[in-house]
């Protein structure tokens, strides 16, 4: 019985730690969709307000990694 006990014990453990290992690359992915779709829509506004930015893989790539901020210095530069 003990050894059912610590078996179930440990593998509780190696689950949890393994769910944190991978959560933590998860988090990280989730922030860069989210800031990958606001900072296309942020693009996408700017365009349609009529400012003179070029959407194309450099502008796209500062919006996509840095969201909002992105979108500014893109402004910025362009």
């Amino acid at each position: 019985m003990f050894e059912l006990i610590t078996a179930f014990a440990v593998g509780i453990i190696v689950l949890c730690l393994i769910a944190k290992i991978i959560s933590i690359p998860a988090k990280i992915l989730w922030k860069l969709i989210t800031n990958s779709l606001v900072g296309a829509v942020m693009l996408w506004i700017v365009s349609l307000i009529g400012l003179q930015v070029k959407i194309n893989f450099f502008t796209a790539l500062i919006a996509g990694v840095f969201g909002i901020p992105g979108v500014i210095v893109d402004i910025l530069l362009f």
